[in-house]
């Protein structure tokens, strides 16, 4: 199976959900081999930061990536549709810090990289191809990330908030599932409880009822009257989020990967470990 990079380059604008901050971005087309990085253009002669868990930052409700100073935040939406939809390569230039959260889902990235469509590279593709099982586990969240040999890639999720409004989902990506309508609408979301700490702490700035679902628990419900596209989008955000992270291992993954209570952290920490262990 050979690489890809796109037909063309791509442009959005918006705010980064924890930055609040405005951004544009341009996704380019990039040679063999280039796999995906970031380029900070307000930053003049900045190095490019390369899509990789080695640079993996700080995890608090995103990903972030830091490399020789240079730091790129929640670049895990993006990332998610480049991955799902087979892109191997490209330069993706922005002007801040952070990656535009948009609808707070992967489906602005999704319906434009299906719209522009893809070129073949004359170089065969690296897999991660997964030979053997490998468990993560982290005692004190309940996390559990499991890589297993498969045909195919394969991402399993399953969460459990203990809540009586979420439940508990599930949701499955592979080859039978169409990314594009199925998973990248899913957006993200945080619950009513969380959001004075998470601004004291000098997060979701950005964030709004036009970008994440806000789970009301006291009120058995969805804030702000927002109700969910899928019985289970919190599940296929965090599948969305899962895809993302893993594709920092900067290689498809040929495998299966069974996720229970995912997160940002234990995604990338996972994925360290698995590397390591290999």
């Amino acid at each position: 199976m050979k690489q890809h990079t796109l037909r063309q380059s791509l442009s959005f604008s918006g705010v980064g959900l924890h930055t609040g901050r405005p951004v544009n971005l341009r996704v380019s087309p990039a040679p063999i081999d280039f796999g995906i990085r970031f380029n900070r253009t307000d930053l003049g002669e900045a190095p490019a930061v390369p899509a990789l868990v080695e640079y993996v930052g700080k995890t608090r409700r995103a990903t972030s990536l830091s490399y020789k100073g240079v730091k790129v935040l929640t670049p895990e939406h993006l990332l998610s549709a480049l991955s799902a939809l087979g892109v191997d390569n490209a330069l993706i230039d922005l002007d801040a810090a952070e990656v535009p959260i948009l609808d707070g889902s992967a489906h602005p990235y999704a319906e434009a990289i299906q719209a522009c469509g893809l070129v073949e590279q004359d170089d065969e593709r690296n897999f991660l191809v997964i030979e053997k099982t490998f468990v993560h586990e982290d005692p004190r969240s309940g996390s559990r990330i499991v890589f297993e040999p498969a045909d195919e890639p394969v991402f399993d999720v399953t969460i459990d908030f203990d809540s009586k409004v979420v439940g508990v989902q599930h949701a499955v990506f592979d080859a039978s599932t169409d990314y594009r309508s199925e998973i990248a609408p899913a957006r993200t979301f945080c619950f009513l409880q969380e959001v004075r700490l998470l601004l004291k702490l000098g997060l979701i700035r950005g964030g709004s009822l036009d970008n994440a679902l806000v789970v009301d628990e006291q009120k058995g419900g969805y804030y702000g009257g927002k109700q969910p596209y899928f019985d289970n989008e919190l599940a296929r955000h965090k599948l969305l989020d899962l895809i993302g992270d893993m594709s920092l291992a900067g290689r498809p993954i040929r495998g299966r990967i069974t996720a229970y209570k995912p997160g940002h952290k234990v995604n990338t920490q996972a994925l360290k470990k698995y590397l390591e262990s290999i």
